[in-house]
């Protein structure tokens, strides 16, 4: 069989998926122009018995010949059978596959785009798959935050605007980078923009966009490391006006503070210039020379700096010169103490905690 004439692309993220299949069948198209030469078929199965459905309509649409003769283009979008669901592990949908093979084997002048997600890479199809198919696994040839970047730039790119230096990265921040939600917030900020376009601010980001999955206590961390007491105080405010809890936000600003302690050593040690932009490579090649000081650095944690995404530590990486070492390690001891407050007192005295807390560190000395 042709591996070119069936299309696999796979991963953990639907949005990811979707948006990809979506433009591989767009490519595809230009090769079968005619409407009825084209097909999509719904991929989402409940049962087995919607398994072998799916799959008899997409086989029935690859063997029927197009009005104006040659091959069809049929898309199977959104499969969710190729995993370890009740559905995906059931023998029945085994079955089904393995009978569905000698078609796609034979496809001829027709093509078959495959999309799934959820998928459990060990499928024994899944596997089949990645060894006759053109096969794309959008977690593996795509990282999330490339994917945001993409995406997002895409969208704004389409509606006539751009992002100021650091607000897309300060958008990703806000959102925890996820693909969805940054193209819907982009478009939301265009409607704000109007016709005439324009270019998204931060400030913009602060006003408009809400806090979202890793993103919840972006606004209070940004705002407390930034220099401005207003403003810290201002989010201290908004947070637990929203009713959000004291101990997840403590958590965000030591993990920020943990990293601000090992960019400064970096700074004080002449590895990084807190004045130049930070780069994947320069991040990777540092990392490597202190790779022994790391137990599993593939791991992403915020005790090791060299597994942060460097858009985000380039964002940090001005801060330093605000902070020396020593402050740094006494704002860690302050947060210890604020946490040992925020177990000992009331709910109600958790905002005056912070906001005591942020006093302390803007002010000089």
């Amino acid at each position: 069989m042709a591996k070119e004439s069936l299309l696999v692309i796979l991963g953990d993220d639907d949005y990811l998926v979707r948006q990809k299949a979506k433009e591989t069948y767009e490519d595809l198209c230009s090769d079968f122009p005619d409407d009825l030469s084209r097909e999509t078929i719904d991929g989402r199965a409940d049962r087995v018995d919607d398994v072998e459905s799916i799959l008899q309509e997409a086989k029935s649409a690859g063997e029927t010949l197009s009005l104006f003769g040659g091959g069809k283009l049929v898309w199977i979008n959104e499969a969710n059978f190729l995993n370890q669901t009740k559905t995906g592990a059931a023998q029945g949908t085994k079955d089904a596959l393995e009978a569905f093979k000698p078609f796609l084997e034979n496809l001829g002048d027709s093509k078959v785009i495959i999309s799934a997600c959820p998928v459990h890479r060990n499928h024994s199809f899944v596997k089949w798959l990645q060894k006759n198919s053109t096969y794309e696994d959008v977690a593996k040839s795509e990282k999330e935050d490339v994917a945001f970047r993409r995406l997002v730039e895409d969208t704004a790119s389409e509606m006539g605007i751009s992002f100021s230096q650091g607000a897309l990265e300060y958008l990703a921040g806000k959102i925890g980078a996820h693909p969805r939600m940054g193209v819907e917030e982009t478009r939301k900020l265009a409607s704000f923009l109007g016709t005439d376009g324009g270019e998204i601010t931060e400030q913009m980001i602060i006003d408009l966009v809400p806090d979202f999955g890793e993103g919840d206590f972006f606004e209070a961390s940004e705002a407390f490391f930034s220099g401005k007491l207003d403003w810290a105080l201002d989010a201290i405010d908004r947070h637990f006006f929203q009713g959000k809890d004291a101990r997840p936000l403590l958590a965000t600003l030591q993990n920020r503070n943990r990293l601000l302690i090992q960019l400064r050593v970096l700074v004080d040690g002449g590895e990084l210039d807190p004045n130049q932009r930070l780069g994947k490579d320069q991040l990777a090649k540092i990392g490597n020379k202190y790779l022994q000081h790391f137990s599993n650095p593939s791991d992403k944690t915020t005790l090791n700096v060299f597994s942060q995404n460097p858009w985000f530590l380039g964002r940090l990486l001005p801060l330093v010169r605000k902070f020396p070492t020593r402050r740094l390690i006494d704002l860690q001891a302050g947060l210890i103490e604020a946490f040992e407050q925020v177990l000992a007192q009331p709910k109600e005295q958790h905002n005056t905690i912070f906001k005591n807390l942020v006093i302390r560190t803007h002010s000089p000395g």
